[in-house]
This record gives structure tokens, C-alpha cells and sequence, in this order.
């Protein structure tokens, strides 16, 4: 592929003849030989983009964002700006794994500024995650996180045929009363606001039948604010 319809910025630095027609690379971007980028990206002031990396089309990298062996961005996604991928879990200087760890973000989702991106995960398509986050495990499709660590605090519509349309709803906020619902667009999934108590011991949730839960459950756990390195949950029963 030769980099004739391409724009390099004269004080760029391009390294890779993979790069896709369209796309601009704006100044002081370091682009090494193996990278992947294609068409009709946005790679602006001050992006390093490493060897073993692979950017689809339409992609946007705004200033400060550096990515590294591993890491794998689809069509469409955003990654504002001085977000930070990482790819080793157990940085040493000199001392470097067989392998870096893969990190893969699907078509269409948003990083925001200054986020961080552990190794090894997978940001799922549509997904947002929000300006600071710091993202330690997967983030489901359609996803809004936000926090350190990156929890949920809401969902796009699955049925939106593009994210980034202009003619887009999204799903309204879940509000602030007890009982208020946030349809998640899937099935007839959704959120509704619950009853809740804090102080320095946790948090603790009553479930009261007939006042506040909108079904009658055969089992219920509700374990968080839990102040430990330790994760409950993260599975669900079918049956």
C-alpha cells in the first residue's frame, strides 16, 4: 500500500506503509513499521503508535495517546485525549514477557480523556467508557462506565443501528426516586432504583416483596461497597 492519498504532517513521523488512503496523521505522531492503520483516521499531535498494534477505519486518536503492542482498536472508535493503554500487568524495567497481553476495543466505542485501560480486556462494541476511568475488568457491549475502578452506571440501546448517528435517542437516566426504572433497551430488561443505607460498615439494600420489588425472586444477594480486593458475583443463574 503506498502512502500517496494519505496526509503526513511534515514534522510527523511515519515509519509504516500500512496506512489506510484518507487518513491524517498530524504532527509529531510516531507511527513504528509493523503498525495497521486504516482508512479515514484521525491521528493527531503527539500519538506514538508501537509495532504490534492494529487500528481499523474511521478511528480518532487525539493528542497523547500512545499504543502499544497488543493493542487491537475497531472501526469507528474514539480515544480521547492522554488516554492510557497499558499492556503488562507486571511492569519491570528490562524485563519484558514473551508476549504482550492483547487488549481489544470493538467497533464503534469511546475512551475518554485520561481514561486507563489495563491489559488483557476487551471494551465491548458501543461501549463508553467515561473521562478518568480506570478500566480493570471487560466492559460489556452498549456499556457506560465511569469510575475508578470502571463500574457500570448505564447502557446504550442495542437496537440503535449506529452509535454515533446524530438521530441517536439515548436511553433516558435512571432518576433518583425509589422506584424508578431505566429501560435497558433488551428485551424487557431493566434498572429500578432501590432502597438503600450507608455508612463506613457498607451499604445494605432491604428487599421488601410487594414494596419495591416489581417480581417476586426465589433468591436474592446483594453484596457491594464490600472494602477489599475482592469481587463477588460476576456470574448468573439461568435457571
Amino acid at each position: 500500500m503506498t502512502l500517496e492519498k494519505v496526509f503526513l504532517h511534515p514534522n510527523s513521523l511515519c515509519e509504516s506503509k500500512h496506512i489506510g488512503e484518507s487518513t491524517r496523521v498530524w504532527a509529531f505522531v510516531h507511527i513504528l513499521p509493523g503498525a495497521r492503520i486504516g482508512k479515514r483516521c484521525n491521528i493527531c499531535d503527539g500519538v506514538f503508535v508501537e509495532n504490534d498494534v492494529i487500528v481499523g477505519d474511521d478511528v480518532t486518536l487525539k493528542c497523547g495517546v500512545q499504543l502499544w503492542d497488543g493493542i487491537r482498536l475497531g472501526n469507528g472508535v474514539f480515544v480521547g485525549p492522554n488516554a492510557t493503554f497499558t499492556n503488562d500487568l507486571v511492569p519491570r524495567s528490562k524485563i519484558y514477557p514473551e508476549r504482550f497481553l492483547e487488549t481489544v476495543v470493538e467497533d464503534d466505542a469511546s475512551i475518554g480523556a485520561n481514561a486507563t485501560i489495563l491489559p488483557g480486556l476487551r471494551i465491548g462494541r458501543g461501549a463508553m467508557v467515561g473521562a478518568g476511568a480506570v478500566v480493570t475488568r471487560d466492559v460489556p457491549a452498549f456499556a457506560k462506565v465511569a469510575g475508578n475502578p470502571a463500574t457500570i452506571i448505564g447502557y446504550f440501546s442495542s437496537h440503535q443501528p449506529q452509535v454515533k448517528s446524530k438521530h441517536a435517542t439515548p436511553i433516558p437516566k435512571l432518576g433518583s426516586v425509589i422506584g424508578d426504572r431505566q429501560m435497558l433497551g433488551i428485551g424487557g430488561c431493566f434498572i429500578q432504583r432501590l432502597p438503600h443505607f450507608s455508612d463506613m460498615r457498607g451499604s445494605l439494600t432491604p428487599l421488601e416483596l410487594g414494596h419495591g420489588v416489581p417480581f417476586t425472586p426465589t433468591r436474592v444477594f446483594l453484596v457491594y461497597g464490600v472494602t477489599s480486593s475482592h469481587v463477588r458475583g460476576e456470574h448468573a443463574h439461568r435457571v
